[in-house]
């Protein structure tokens, strides 16, 4: 993995997170003592294994050639990486991105070949990367990193029992126990190293937590567990007598695996060009819900976590968040924005805007549970909701959750009608409809997360009220739709 700038924040790793954005920010003071601590430790490690009167590492000094040939294998995949974009960010001005590559195998190969010293160089070697936008402090960081983890790799090995040099044939498969740990240990420093700097250098985006940079890191982590494999790989080819033409060979995996990651990757990116279409789409329909899909979906983010769901749960709700509305394209938008009561033909397109919008991304297939919650978002606990009429425990936990959010972003958002309600407002009416309209646990949950998390209120103009205006929203339960019967 890779780390962090100093210039822009974020990371970038062998497997890491970088942000594109329009404005890069500095690292904090924290965080650039971090960078710090991190580069010191890498130092006194390698000041230690100069220090190691062992055959271990005298190998590796006299292993010039193995040295460079993997040096430079690791600089080639670690330079042509391949980048994700996440879908959780596909409305943000500022998004992450991770970014991935098989890098990890040539310091494993090392590890085998040279032992601690000479893999934790091979991984320093991080700081010579041919990737633009890379800044001094990022450069520092990623070299520290990737130079411990193949350090401490390198030990691990050792400790093991793990013999440094090339593998005989009676050298298998007593190397592959020490290998496997030595991996483990490689890839569970490397990425636990870069979570600390996630967590010191969350993007800036107003309104959005720092829980979405690590979107691709459990994805990443089993990848590079895979790859490693081929460390050893390279450290058995060159023991037959291939020598540095092993790192040649072992290229064309590498990057077949590369490619296998780019294919995933442009997956990710359709993804995300598909829901902010739509989004965009639904939220041109009217200038007061702009970001309201993006706000509902950091809401019931929130609200999910809070609960305790699984990081792959709170991701479907982020979906489900910001395709909430998508329905509405199937509402006229005289519908949407008529001042004054609604014809029950025009409630009932109203109230169908939730299977409208099931209709529209039924076939999306990555939304699976968030399906539901697009659905079944105005349905109420006391059963008076809509499209359904679903009561309490019937109606799904995203559904649930969605209401909530969409609620106190409605209430706290300008609108056509009226200004933004204050939050302290928006939650004592959150309160006020809990156990009639809104899941009392969900509603409370918010509330607390709130209090941890605060929120980021939309900077829109203030409403302005002409002759012709919306008067209500489907989603202000201080405002509810007003109905008369046709004549």
């Amino acid at each position: 993995m890779r780390a962090p700038g100093g210039e822009p924040t974020g990371m970038t790793t062998g497997n890491g997170h970088q942000p594109n954005g329009a404005r890069p920010s500095r690292l904090s003071l924290t965080a650039l003592l971090y960078v710090g601590a991190v580069a010191a430790a890498a130092v006194a490690a390698f000041m230690q294994a100069l220090g190691m009167d062992t055959n271990t590492d005298s190998a590796a000094s006299r292993s010039g050639i193995t040295l460079v040939v993997l040096a430079l294998l690791f600089l080639v995949c670690d330079s042509a990486p391949t980048t994700f974009s996440s879908r959780q960010s596909a409305l943000s001005a500022t998004s992450r991105q991770s970014v991935w590559s098989p890098s990890s195998a040539a310091t494993l190969a090392a590890v085998v070949l040279l032992g601690p010293l000479g893999a934790m160089v091979v991984g320093a070697t991080s700081a010579l990367s041919v990737r633009r936008g890379l800044g001094l402090s990022r450069r520092i960081f990623n070299a520290s990193m990737y130079g411990l983890s193949a350090y401490c790799a390198g030990q691990a090995y050792l400790m093991l029992g793990g013999q440094v040099g090339q593998p005989s044939r009676s050298s298998f498969p007593a190397i592959i126990g020490p290998f496997a740990v030595a991996a483990v240990v490689h890839v569970t420093i490397n990425y636990g190293l870069l979570w600390g700097m996630l967590a010191l250098a969350p993007p800036r985006e107003a309104g959005r937590a720092g829980h979405t940079a690590g979107h691709h890191i459990p994805l990443l982590l089993f990848a590079d567990l895979g790859y490693a494999s081929l460390g050893l790989l390279i450290a058995a080819l060159w023991s037959a007598g291939l020598g540095a033409f092993a790192a040649i060979l072992v290229l064309v995996p590498l990057f077949v695996a590369r490619w296998a990651m780019g294919q995933f990757a442009e997956q990710e990116r359709a993804y995300a060009a598909t829901m902010a279409a739509l989004c965009q789409a639904v939220e041109t329909k009217d200038f007061y819900t702009r970001g309201h899909s993006e706000r509902v979906a950091r809401g019931s983010a929130m609200i999910a976590r809070e609960v305790g769901m699984r990081s792959r749960r709170v991701t479907a709700i982020r979906y489900a968040g910001m395709l909430h509305d998508v329905g509405k394209l199937g509402v006229p938008t005289t519908v949407l924005q008529k001042s004054g009561t609604l014809t029950e033909e025009e409630f009932a397109a109203i109230q169908l805007h939730p299977m409208r919008g099931l209709e529209i991304v039924r076939d999306i297939g990555f939304l699976d549970e968030a399906l539901a919650g697009i659905v079944h978002h105005h349905e109420r606990l006391d059963g008076l909701g809509y499209p359904m009429g679903l009561a309490g425990d019937d109606i799904p936990e995203f559904a649930r959750v969605i209401a909530v959010a969409d609620a106190f972003d409605a209430m706290t958002s300008n609108r056509s009608y009226r200004g933004a309600r204050s939050i302290s407002e928006a939650v004592a009416d959150l309160r006020k409809w809990s156990g009639t309209q809104f899941d009392p646990v969900l509603v409370e949950a918010f509330i607390a997360a709130l209090g941890r998390a605060g929120w980021h209120q939309p900077d829109l103009a203030a409403p302005q009220l002409a002759d012709r205006v919306a008067e209500q929203d489907h989603d202000d339960p201080t405002t509810p739709l007003q109905v008369i019967e046709d004549r």
